[in-house]
């Protein structure tokens, strides 16, 4: 019988603003929902060269991560269940600033589209993501949460 791996692992995501305040999102081919772009931290880097790692793989953009929301490792919206292991990962949410066009129907690997949303319109089909993920962006000051 194969045993079911509990694993606990870093990640990063980043919710980033154009200048008329939408919000980047990606259609994410894993899942085929809406979510912000990150991922995992490999060995070897901070979160914040995995951050601008993560969104070169997913995007052909430019941005500018300027600032930290938080770190959330609440178990109900940070864990993914697989067939084999069930992964909580403990999430560091930066907020940064589009600084490139988005390109026209780009899609790779792990992107099938890319979109900008006014915060009040953002898709009701998101993947797995914290609930406070767009309120704490929004929040003015330089305040992080920890959830």
């Amino acid at each position: 019988m194969v045993s079911h791996q509990h694993l606990i692992l870093p990640a990063v995501a980043a919710i980033i603003f154009d200048k008329q305040g939408r919000i980047l999102l990606q259609k994410r081919r894993d899942v085929g929902r809406w979510g912000l772009l990150g991922g995992h931290v490999e060995f070897g880097e901070s979160v914040e060269q995995a951050i601008y790692r993560e969104i070169q793989e997913e995007a052909p953009i430019n941005v500018r991560i300027d600032q930290l929301i938080g770190v959330y490792s609440e178990p109900a919206s940070q864990t993914y269940h697989y067939a084999n292991r069930s992964i909580q990962y403990v999430t560091t949410y930066f907020k940064g600033e589009l600084l490139s066009e988005l390109p026209d129907s780009f899609s790779n690997e792990e992107t099938m589209e890319l979109n900008l949303f006014a915060p009040d319109e953002i898709p009701a089909e998101l993947a797995l993501l914290n609930p406070f993920w767009l309120q704490d962006a929004l929040t003015p000051g330089l305040m992080a949460f920890a959830r």
